[in-house]
């Protein structure tokens, strides 16, 4: 890697001098061929029409080395480093052409070549490395460069508008206010958010926190300011906060397009409001309550245009697809999704409902709330406000000639009743619980006060989930595991030569990951199948060590144990799974 700056201010003197004589000594052959005999003498002998676009291209140029050398230095990443180097010798190599070849077209289409090809593969590498709104050359990025312009010469800037037509003044993301009690747009309440002096500041807030793949929000008000969390892939990190009154109004405008009363800083609200963020539909749930130090809020982001992945994309061992696929698809019986908040429990039950077919079978959900949109299904959500439940939704969806059901969550008795007797109907139900484990699951059933009877003959399966974050490509590193924890795990040592771990002292912040060492999450799971010993059990005299043990001799792989599978495979950290699974 050389030093452009050094190299740019030798180089620039020289550079001047020799395209000047060239083009003074082109246009003088030019003259001397046009009138022979007419003998050199003093006068204006260099070309301004082809020398000033060679010496716009060389501003360019040096401007542009300066800039790719700062822009890597930012980046941190070790390929970047040669691409200053690569920049400066390609412009060197154009300008040598320029000299050398005497024919005008050909030399200057040459030196555009050389400046324009390595610099536009830059920005292509680097785009791809980067966040949307840290990305140059874009349309949003031309766009507020051109509202600058504007802005200093006394303009309006008219760029990066919305659909509504309304400058969008920051972030390209675009809120759509709700109306307390319906699920339509409400431009009024788009408008009176506009009118707070916080409104740009709540769009970055946004912008920052769906770049950076949150799910969820957290305000959190001290005496001094409001800070903010993200939690990013299950974990909650630290963002930058607001001062106090910066942040109230932030919460303010989050409450007028959740339709919430922005007067009731005590009593617990709920709302929602949606975003469009370059063609993704977005929507946020939002919880508030009162705190000793002010007012707390809450916001899940949903993105309704996600699309649902396939089993095999889940993480699911190739074998453990092919049963589930195989559970799933037939005419009748129940399959649970069991594991804590957050471990993906509903993204599975509709990769599930992906491998029905949708076009011959009638396929109902009732959720709360809704978090995927798939086609030729038809989907309920809850409103406990206007007395919509569970278990009144399920009670009107079994008098539409369902062939498959999907419950949100099994809750309480009277919602785990109808499920059972609905599988034990001809009607496939597919539902989730919150349990630690696939056999405990059975008992949280019996302790709703569901039948042991009812149980045994509806119930197909159980699978148990939870979500690791996976190691990030960029910088984890290799280690040699101890012996003893390969003896206690029940791992041969003369087959497992490394595991791979976050980097244990980080020399620099990793661009794709931000200096967390993990990056996305996948899943680790243990299916329970429903035997007729089981079911023999189950109904007669349930015992958790004796379904465990019939599920150990049936094959049953432990969430530990294929956690362990993906440590092996280097995707993940025996950290990271000693945190997940207990």
């Amino acid at each position: 890697m050389i030093r452009p700056r050094l190299a740019l201010a030798t180089f620039t003197l020289m550079t001047l001098g020799a395209t000047a004589g060239a083009y003074a000594a082109e246009s003088a052959g030019v003259l001397l061929a046009q009138a022979p005999g007419i003998l050199r003498g003093p006068g204006m002998y260099l070309n301004l029409l082809k020398f000033l676009p060679v010496l716009a291209v060389f501003l360019l140029w040096a401007w542009t080395s300066y800039w790719v050398d700062d822009d890597a230095k930012e980046l941190v990443n070790p390929k970047f480093e040669v691409w200053n180097s690569v920049i400066f010798f390609s412009g060197i190599l154009g300008f040598a052409m320029v000299w050398a070849i005497p024919i005008y077209p050909i030399s200057l289409t040459l030196l555009l070549l050389a400046y324009f090809i390595p610099l536009m593969s830059y920005i292509y590498t680097r785009n791809q490395t980067v966040p949307d709104d840290s990305k140059v050359l874009t349309p949003y990025h031309l766009g507020e460069v051109m509202n600058g312009l504007m802005n200093k010469a006394g303009m309006k800037g008219i760029f990066n508008k919305g659909d509504s037509g309304v400058n969008q003044g920051g972030p390209p993301i675009e809120f759509v206010g709700k109306s307390q009690g319906s699920s339509k747009a409400d431009p009024t309440r788009v408008a009176q958010a506009e009118e707070s002096r916080s409104y740009t500041s709540a769009k970055e807030l946004v912008y920052d926190a769906v770049l950076r793949r949150a799910t969820d929000i957290h305000f959190e008000p001290t005496a001094e300011q409001l800070s903010i969390r993200y939690r990013i892939d299950g974990i909650l990190h630290a963002a930058e906060p607001f001062d106090r009154p910066t942040g109230d109004a932030v919460i303010n405008v989050f409450k007028v397009l959740g339709a919430l009363d922005i007067s009731e800083k005590r009593k617990p609200q709920d709302g929602s409001f949606g975003a469009k963020l370059e063609g993704r539909e977005l929507e946020f749930r939002v919880a508030t309550s009162g705190s000793k130090s002010g007012e707390k809020m809450v916001m899940r982001i949903l993105d309704s245009g996600m699309g649902v992945s396939a089993l095999d994309e889940a993480g699911l061992r190739p074998k453990l697809a092919t049963e589930i696929r195989n559970l799933v698809t037939q005419p009748h019986g129940m399959f649970l999704c069991c594991g804590p908040t957050g471990s993906g429990k509903t993204t599975t039950l509709y990769a599930c409902l992906r491998e029905i077919d949708r076009f011959q079978k009638n396929i109902i959900t009732v959720e709360d709330p809704i978090e995927y949109h798939l086609d030729n299904i038809t989907q309920m959500e809850i409103n406990t406000k206007s007395g919509q439940t569970f278990s009144g939704s399920l009670r009107s969806i079994l008098r539409q000639d369902p062939d498959v059901i999907m419950i949100g969550e099994i809750r309480d008795q009277e919602t785990a009743t109808i499920a059972c007797q609905a599988a034990t109907t001809g009607h496939m139900v597919f539902s989730t619980v919150h349990a630690n484990d696939t056999v405990t699951a059975l008992f949280r059933l019996l302790d709703l006060g569901v039948e042991p009877f009812m149980i045994a003959s509806a119930l197909t399966a159980v699978l148990g989930q939870r979500l690791v974050r996976m190691l990030c490509e960029n910088c984890k590193e290799p280690y040699k595991p101890k012996p003893e924890f390969l003896k206690k795990a029940n791992l041969p040592a003369d087959k497992v030569d490394v595991f791979y771990r976050r980097p244990a002292e980080p020399q620099e912040v990793c661009p794709q990951c931000g200096g967390t060492g993990y990056l996305g999450r996948t899943g680790i799971f243990e299916l329970l199948i429903i035997t007729e010993p089981m079911r023999d059990m189950i109904r007669e005299n349930p015992s958790l060590n004796a379904i465990k043990a019939e599920a150990r001799k049936n094959g049953m792989i432990y969430l530990q144990e294929d956690g362990l599978r993906q440590v092996i495979q280097g995707k993940t950290s025996i950290d990271e799974l000693l945190r997940v699974v207990k």
